[in-house]
């Protein structure tokens, strides 16, 4: 794929977390926050399981669960197992004080479960009158440029434990 404009990028991952999104919404998620930043870091996707709907199998906890989701959106072909090797322990940490901050924000919300999860969205420049749909993915959504593809949710992507010691 040809290197595209750095004007495009911030379009492209937008139009990633906004796929995340409208999935998280089609589980029962109801989103809070989008792209929440404060000095310290940033969060693309802050939504909210309420056990009193149906529960998801992966969702079993008695309180509302919030989920702080990193999105990464990338081309095929990316150095970085699809954004998911770009989440480093500083990322990690940059995540924790921001998901800290919505919560300080927020002190309804402060005994409610969390996790932490990184969504992968691959993108590829569409093709007239051909909509491929891989059999892997969760979801998909075509602009007329591009074709995105949500190809993997991971659920507590990462542990917070350790990294409460180290702030």
């Amino acid at each position: 794929m040809s290197k595209l404009p750095s004007s495009n990028y911030g379009k492209i991952g937008l139009t990633g977390e906004d796929l995340v999104t409208k999935w998280l919404k089609s589980k029962g998620w109801q989103i809070l926050h989008s792209r929440f930043s404060c000095r310290w870091g940033e969060v693309d996707i802050i939504a909210q399981y309420d056990n009193k709907t149906l529960v998801p199998t992966s969702v079993n906890c008695k309180t509302p669960l919030l989920a702080f989701v990193e999105v990464k959106t990338r081309s095929a072909g990316n150095w970085d197992a699809g954004g998911k090797d770009s989440v480093t322990t500083n990322k990690q940490r940059k995540i924790l004080i921001a998901a800290e901050m919505f919560l300080a924000k927020h002190p309804d919300k402060a005994d409610y479960s969390c996790r932490f999860d990184v969504a992968s969205v691959f993108y590829k420049k569409s093709i007239p009158k051909k909509q491929v749909i891989q059999p892997k993915a969760l979801a998909s959504l075509s602009t007329q440029e591009y074709e995105f593809i949500l190809w993997d949710y991971i659920e507590s992507a990462f542990d917070i434990s350790a990294r409460l010691s180290s702030i």
